[in-house]
């Protein structure tokens, strides 16, 4: 997942993407403790794209507060 795409997407739908994300890691997890999980490098991926919305979202909410408070 790429930053400038996230970038284009609204605080609502970043929201959406995080949780989405959340739920595959939640899998993830499970499937690495039972032995089930094919694709390890999954996991981190998915760990950094959590970071990744997480810190495109503060940055958006920034903005937002600092251009009510100007306004």
């Amino acid at each position: 997942m790429k930053s400038s795409d996230l970038r284009d997407q609204t605080p609502d739908q970043l929201d959406d993407e995080l949780l989405r994300l959340k739920k595959e890691q939640f899998n993830l997890r499970f499937q690495a403790a039972s032995g089930q999980l094919q694709n390890t490098a999954r996991v981190r991926q998915v760990r950094r794209d959590i970071a990744r919305i997480k810190t495109i979202g503060q940055e958006k909410r920034g903005e937002a507060a600092g251009a009510a408070s100007k306004g």
